[in-house]
């Protein structure tokens, strides 16, 4: 089972404080052992929500709010995709995280192609496939 695991903001992060070098050695080795293990697909750190916006979709045009975001804790400071053999699997990793004092991280499961049942015809299964292939073909490119 794929699983994406998401680093809640925090005040510091949202203020753009840079994790020191301890913290980057230590997340660095941490994310070493997930793909020497298999398990991470990709990952990555995210800029504070001032450098970002969001389009609300309502009615017939889409509205741009730019950032910053007051809720913190509605935030995503950083993630990873981690590919799992189970929900366990996935917290047994993430509690060996180099993480400290109030940090919160969320795991949640991917939907995959048997999710959907008979709605995802062989046509859109198809065209997620060959998306997949495009995807992965270009970034070994890019």
């Amino acid at each position: 089972m794929r699983v994406m695991v998401l680093v809640k903001a925090s005040k510091e992060s949202e203020a753009g404080v840079l994790p020191d070098e301890k913290i980057l050695a230590d997340m660095g080795k941490f994310n070493e052992e997930l793909v020497n293990a298999g398990i991470m697909t990709a990952g990555e750190g995210l800029h504070p929500s001032s450098k970002g916006a969001r389009v609300k979709f309502s009615g017939g045009t889409p509205t741009v709010i730019d950032g910053p975001f007051s809720e913190t804790k509605e935030l995503v400071a950083g993630f990873w995709l981690w590919q799992v053999k189970s929900m366990d699997e996935a917290i047994a990793w993430l509690k060996k995280a180099p993480f400290g004092g109030g940090t919160e991280v969320e795991i949640r499961p991917l939907f995959e192609a048997e999710d959907f049942g008979e709605n995802f015809t062989p046509e859109l299964r198809e065209q997620e496939e060959r998306l997949r292939e495009k995807i992965a073909s270009e970034g070994a490119n890019g």
